[in-house]
């Protein structure tokens, strides 16, 4: 059993995803896969998504894009930059990078690039200065000492870099993800709302469910929070190159900001990137990573997130053990929260009586809060308000299970088309009792509406099991 409510996402290799892995993995609290399409082939994400359908029906999968991101070209052999050198960077996407002379996969670089602005290389790790600029090129001055490798990312904090949302490789995958019945794209660096139409205009064009995921990297995109999630399932907090992009001591606000928002507009939220880095090498993390970890599940994340730690770190089912104990624990602290607003809620009603459901949590002995669902909406309504007790989604669609895969607090099961409501009170309850999640005299509260129909919520009431 699944004892926390904040869900985990493990990012998974194609070279380390078999079936056994998979299932040691789900068993140790892993509730979402994800594939990165920057480091993967389709025939390798298909591999790995072969191998979780093979595991359970339960595990969502998610698919990451590169979107308008930034990267170093080749470089034969990696060499040292040394402070105060000078290095040129030129547009030529084809060229090999070496000594003195840089280059990128964006053709217009030095064009959007203004004298004086810094440039980042390697997550930060390397800072450049533009000290002037010529044709196709760009001289800089070296900040710090570090080591140039192939394909390393490139930022540029404050400056706009003119690159379309979707790669052809991006628009690929999401077609294959689409007919591989894949749950979530996220996409990377998104900016604004107009990033996420182009992938949802070839969702809508093929009749695809498929949720975004919007990731927030740079300033443009936290400036534009509140348009971009008009337009996505949910946010990822995407610390890696939010970190570079905006001043690093900012970070901790910035996400507990956006974690924020997000709860509000009823989204479902992840903080993601170095939360168990150190697992990567050691089998127990440092102090201040379980604290990080402690601090999203405060902040109210839906879920976090492993990367490196999970794709090809030495220790993959211990960190995912590990963030599934500080969940546990930690979740502990938390209280209902009946304070947020229903700000541009799609069910208005299905909302208020979502809150007044788990109210009455706080009043009465209540077991578990049952509802049966379509979409997944009003588990996202009740999952917001963060309640101590369970949740228990009867889903009509196997789409809709793996959706809330990414919603704290909800645990799902398969169910069929009932009559009415007593039928569906009779059939849940029978499916809890016979997992030992429910036992004669408990009370238990339930949400829904009219049958057959996607209306949203429209009642609640409580009932004892007999």
């Amino acid at each position: 059993m699944d004892a926390k409510k904040t869900k985990i996402i493990c990012s998974v290799a194609d070279n380390r995803c078999d079936v056994e892995f998979i299932r040691s993995m789900y068993e140790s609290g892993m509730n979402v896969v994800r594939v990165n399409s920057a480091h993967a082939s389709i025939e390798g994400a298909q591999k790995i998504v072969d191998n979780v359908r093979k595991v359970s029906d339960r595990i969502a999968i998610l698919i990451d894009t590169k979107g308008p991101e930034v990267r170093l070209t080749n470089v034969e052999n990696p060499f040292l930059v040394t402070e105060g050198a000078t290095v040129e960077i030129f547009d030529d996407p084809s060229g090999i990078c070496r000594q003195g002379s840089l280059y990128t996969s964006y053709p217009n670089f030095s064009r959007d690039v203004p004298v004086g602005a810094r440039v980042l290389i390697d997550d930060g790790s390397i800072e450049l200065k533009v000290v002037s600029k010529g044709e196709g090129r760009l001289v800089c001055e070296v900040m710090n000492e570090g080591l140039i490798g192939s394909h390393k990312s490139v930022n540029v904090p404050n400056v706009h870099i003119d690159l379309p949302a979707l790669t052809e490789k991006d628009k690929k995958f999401i077609l294959w993800a689409i007919k591989a019945d894949i749950d979530f794209i996220a996409h990377s660096f998104v900016r604004n709302a107009r990033d996420l139409q182009e992938i949802q205009d070839i969702l809508d064009a093929e009749g695809s469910h498929l949720k975004i995921i919007s990731k927030i990297e740079n300033q443009q995109g936290v400036d534009n929070l509140d348009d971009i999630l008009s337009h996505c399932y949910g946010v990822m907090v995407a610390r890696g190159d939010l970190g570079v992009e905006i001043p690093p001591e900012s970070l901790p606000l910035v996400q507990k900001a956006i974690v924020s928002a997000c709860r509000e507009r009823k989204k479902p939220v992840i903080v993601a990137t170095q939360m168990l880095q150190s697992m990567i090498e050691n089998p127990r993390p440092t102090r201040a990573e379980i604290t990080d970890v402690a601090n999203a599940i405060f902040q109210g994340a839906d879920a976090i997130m492993l990367s490196g730690e999970s794709a090809y770190g030495k220790y993959p089912v211990e960190a995912v053990r590990t963030m599934q104990k500080i969940a546990e624990e930690n979740e502990k602290a938390l209280d209902v929260c009946l304070t947020l607003n229903l700000r541009k809620v799609v069910k208005p009603v299905a909302a208020v009586i979502a809150r007044s459901l788990i109210a009455s949590t706080l009043e009465l002995p209540v077991k578990c809060l049952v509802f049966d669902t379509y979409t997944g909406r009003i588990g996202r309504y009740l999952s917001s308000f963060r309640p101590k007790v369970p949740m228990y989604a009867m889903c009509y669609r196997e789409s809709t299970m793996r959706e809330l895969a990414m919603v704290r607090g909800i645990e799902t099961y398969p169910f069929q088309q009932v009559k009415d409501k007593n039928e569906f009170a009779e059939k849940a309850i029978g499916i809890l009792a016979a997992e030992g999640k429910v036992q004669k005299g408990d009370l238990i509260g339930y949400i829904g509406g009219l049958f057959g129909s996607e209306q949203g919520a429209t009642y609640m009431e409580f009932r004892y099991v007999d």
